[in-house]
């Protein structure tokens, strides 16, 4: 780091204040800013104090000077990139490109919100997470540890997304949904409710999950598929076209429910079973086969 002249402040801003410290990153310089007031959240609690140290910002724009937004640590926002509101950024996390992150919202650790990602409300980034692309974050969502937002997709309610998991497209998770382990939700999926999609499982295309059903193992629903109620999905089943599995249905194995096929009540599809058109309120025997042809169970 070098002492290097600040860029120019606005005379209105007696909020911070640049303090000649920089950090190059490629072309881009960031200087560290200091507190010129005392900076209190709207709960009366000190953010930070005036002298206290910020983190970087490329330039003045980058923070809002009529806000109690901070940026401290070794947080770095830049390039077109506004933090406003009460939000914090701070750790070593990047704010960068054109992404905001306002109202009350928080990032921190190694997080990073790029492009034109919008990080809102409570919502908290954290860890090695990303949120990047138009990718909407707000309310009491939390996306943490190394998981991945991006396209056009949605969070909001209390959802969380963890592990290694990837939500993108225009998908919507939201209420108190969880998106962990490898799983990927893409499309235009939704998956809401108490919902749980985990471990190496899919759901995409249109497909929905929700209510207290859970996706897990290696299982894939997509199309125009739904899975809801106190269903669960699991190890290399799939479940697509305009399929449904609810109630306390259970679909796992090498197991295939598709077409117009409903699987509800406690029945359970297994093995290397094949439901196709038809509708299942009992338990299907391993490796047996039914069509449209053969039988309709109510």
């Amino acid at each position: 780091m070098i002492e290097k002249e600040f860029p120019k402040i606005s005379e209105k801003n007696d909020k911070f204040e640049f303090t000649g410290e920089t950090i190059t990153l490629g072309r881009i310089t960031l200087y560290r800013i200091r507190a010129k007031k005392d900076i209190i959240g709207k709960d009366g609690e000190i953010i930070a104090k005036k002298g206290d140290l910020g983190g970087f910002i490329e330039k003045e724009g980058n923070l809002n000077y009529h806000s109690n937004a901070w940026v401290y640590g070794n947080a770095m926002v830049y390039g077109d990139a506004v933090v406003s509101g009460d939000a914090q950024v701070y750790g070593n996390a990047r704010v960068f490109e054109r992404a905001e992150v306002f109202v009350n919202a928080k990032v921190y650790g190694d997080a990073q919100v790029f492009g034109n990602a919008k990080v809102f409300g409570n919502a908290e980034v954290s860890e090695f997470a990303k949120v990047f692309g138009n990718a909407v974050v707000s309310d009491y969502v939390e996306v943490y540890e190394s998981a991945a937002v991006f396209g056009n997709a949605k969070i909001y309610g209390n959802a969380e997304i963890l592990g290694d998991a990837k939500v993108y497209g225009n998908v919507a998770v939201y209420d108190f949904a969880k998106v962990y382990g490898n799983a990927e939700v893409f499309g235009s999926a939704t998956v809401s409710g108490n919902a749980i999609v985990s471990y190496d499982a899919q759901v995409f295309g249109n497909a929905e999950v929700f209510g207290n059903a859970e996706v897990s193992g290696n299982a894939r629903v997509f199309r125009r598929a739904m899975v809801f109620g106190n269903a669960k999905v699991y190890d290399n089943a799939t479940i697509f076209g305009n399929a449904r599995v609810y109630d306390y249905a259970k679909v796992y194995g090498d197991a295939v429910v598709f077409g117009y096929a409903e699987v509800y009540e406690y029945a359970e599809v297994f093995g290397n079973a094949e439901v196709y058109n038809i509708k299942v309120g009992n338990p299907i025997g391993k490796s047996e086969r039914f069509d449209a042809k053969k039988a309709v169970r109510n």
